[in-house]
């Protein structure tokens, strides 16, 4: 069993530590929070999230199960992944089940549900009550998630009634790596490698596993040629040949040789070079920025103070300095006109350029739907038809969802812009996301099935009827019997048209059901994904305005300390100036040192200094 066991991040705690006393000295409670919640989430708590991607039917759910050396995933040819499947540590085998809210605003249900029965559990299963698995979260005593690893199993994507990539890529943009399994039986496909493209913008550590290998000979030769693949559209990814099998099997043998042909020692590799090695360096850029943001805020009141006390001639027009700053910061804080403006305009720009860019790619893939019926008879291809509405809607929906990302982002460069007077502000996280089932929200309706062999030969003689009668009929003036070779073969001509005219009107009946499906499809689509859209939308603004509120109060906050401090200072009796001054002093060397301290950690380090070993 493989483990990843990172050095602990014992500087980053003691800088975080010490950061924090320091704020609380100085009674900056503000500063003390964000401290604070940086320690819980970046240093205290390392968990690194990985997630597990490809279409349906690629072997991820066996992946997992080989990773951890356990049968936990459910597989088979007639079982496949519904819900996405959390596996962190625990120290005995738990699983909670999270069912979906039975209607908007309300509380989700966890029930807790024996390991043994995951697999058990389906749609109609007596535990769901009916309601919708949301997810799965199961917690196991495993030596790799104990090394902080968060491994996610994902539904497949694609296919019609299979999952929806938006779900997905959700799920994406909070993991610290992402692993797309696809076999070894073919290339990778334009849906795989699209669908590749917007999972390696949301998360730039990204991993290709060719599963299955042990099947395939020939999986050297498909490795090269989706190696090409990725070449040619633009994508930078790694790809890795794995075998479940191989690896189960060498675990259970205790074969090492079994174990490297199996693949598994290149991707724990990948992990310990791209995952671990990577996850410690943001780390230390994150906790360096709070570190030296709080030893900013800091030193402006010690310094302003400590100016005052040493020479209240320079104190005097440090406060005036400090007064000039206030006025600037408040009206930064309190006036509409400037970022918050900025940021609303930039919110409402943004919704109806979003909601035209979603309705643009969907009237595309309508009309280009549409030309297609009109060249084919929709009977014959219809759940083609299906599985390339639902992908393509799928991938445009993603599409969108990065497109938003994109645009929401460079909206919080433009407000933090008006930050510049005060200093650099630090830019949100801004993340697009959505709902765990956002894909098509309508189903794709059936057509009428088109009539047998016995309805044709009906609709024939029925056409044949009239022609044999009114030549038969005619024929009888010439001394002719009524059926001779004349009346019949008109029968057979007149039949024949009667058939060729219902055919086509049948076909024409076909096409025009067929694009009303088509557009019913679409618009329920358009009309659940505006909707999504806008909550967004509503989400994103609200984390800017957030962000840049506090941003706006501590800057303000910190200048209003200062110029306490500097007053205090200047009215302060001359025999407690030396003492005072000296207390300044100590606690700026603390600050330098702190930033200094910043600035250490914030330095790049020694490659695989920081990881831990990988045993194969």
């Amino acid at each position: 069993m493989g483990t990843l066991t990172p050095v602990p991040g014992a500087s980053l705690a003691a800088a975080l530590g010490e950061t924090i006393a320091a704020a609380r000295a100085a009674r900056r409670e503000d500063l003390v929070g964000r401290l604070e919640a940086a320690a819980a989430e970046r240093v205290r708590d390392p968990r690194r999230r990985i997630v597990v991607v490809g279409l349906a039917g690629q072997g991820k759910s066996r992946f997992v199960n080989a990773l951890l050396d356990v049968e936990i995933c459910p597989v088979g040819d007639d079982v496949t992944t519904t819900a996405p499947m959390s596996l962190s540590a625990g120290e005995t085998p738990e699983a909670d089940m999270v069912l979906a809210s039975e209607r908007s605003g309300s509380a989700e249900t966890r029930v807790s549900v024996p390991i043994g029965e995951i697999a058990g559990v389906g749609a109609r299963s007596e535990s769901t009550g009916g309601r919708r698995v949301a997810r799965w979260e199961v917690r196991l005593p495993n030596p790799l998630l104990a090394d902080g690893v968060v491994l996610v199993d994902t539904p497949g994507v694609g296919g019609h009634g299979g999952g929806g990539s938006v779900g997905v890529l959700a799920a994406v943009q909070s993991a610290d790596a992402v692993l797309m399994v696809s076999d070894a039986s073919t290339e990778l496909t334009e849906p795989e490698v699209g669908f590749l493209r917007q999972v390696r913008e949301l998360c730039p550590t990204v991993a290709v596993l060719l599963s299955k290998t042990d099947l395939y000979p020939q999986w050297r030769r498909v490795l090269a040629a989706d190696a090409e693949h990725l070449a040619r559209a633009g994508l930078d990814v790694p790809i890795l040949g794995v075998s479940a099998v191989l690896r189960t099997h060498a675990l259970r043998l205790r074969d090492a040789q079994l174990g490297a042909e199996s693949g598994f020692g290149a991707l724990y590799q990948f992990l310990r070079e791209q995952v671990v090695a990577r996850d410690q360096a943001a780390t230390r850029v994150a906790v360096a920025r709070d570190i030296r943001s709080a030893a900013e805020h800091l030193a402006l009141a010690l310094g302003s103070e400590l100016v005052a006390v040493r020479d209240p001639g320079r104190g005097a027009a440090a406060v005036e300095e400090l007064r000039v700053a206030r006025d600037s910061a408040e009206r930064l804080h309190k006036r509409t006109a400037a970022w918050q403006q900025t940021l609303a305009d930039g919110i409402t720009d943004l919704a109806g350029d979003v909601e035209h860019d979603l309705r643009e790619r969907l009237r595309g893939i309508a009309r280009t739907g549409e030309e297609w019926i009109d060249e084919n008879d929709p009977a014959r291809h219809w759940d083609g038809i299906a599985d390339w509405l639902t992908g393509t809607v799928d991938t445009a929906i993603g599409d969108n969802l990065l497109w938003t990302r994109r645009r929401a982002q460079a909206l919080a460069e433009r407000v933090a812009e008006h930050f510049a007077e005060v200093g650099a502000a630090e830019l949100p996280d801004v993340r697009a996301d959505a709902p765990e089932e956002s894909r098509a929200a309508g189903t794709l309706a059936q057509l009428e099935p088109d009539m047998g062999l016995g309805g044709k030969l009906l609709v024939g003689m029925r056409g044949s009827y009239g022609g044999i009668l009114m030549v038969g009929l005619a024929s009888t003036f010439a001394g002719l019997a009524m059926l001779n070779p004349i009346s019949i073969g008109a029968g057979v001509i007149v039949g024949g048209k009667a058939f060729r005219d219902d055919k086509q009107a049948r076909l024409a009946r076909r096409r025009n059901e067929a694009k009303t499906a088509l557009r019913r499809f679409v618009d329920d689509v358009a009309f659940q994904a505006g909707k999504e859209s806008k909550d967004r939308l509503h989400r994103i603004h609200r984390a800017l305005r957030d962000h840049y509120a506090g941003v706006a109060e501590r800057s303000l906050r910190s200048i209003d300390e200062s110029l306490r401090a500097a007053q205090e200072a200047a009215s302060m009796e001359s025999a407690r100036r030396a003492e005072r001054a000296e207390v300044l002093e100590r606690q700026l060397r603390v600050v330098a040192e702190l930033r200094r301290c910043a600035e250490s950690v914030d330095a790049p380090a020694v490659p695989g200094a920081a990881v831990g070993t990988v045993a194969r």
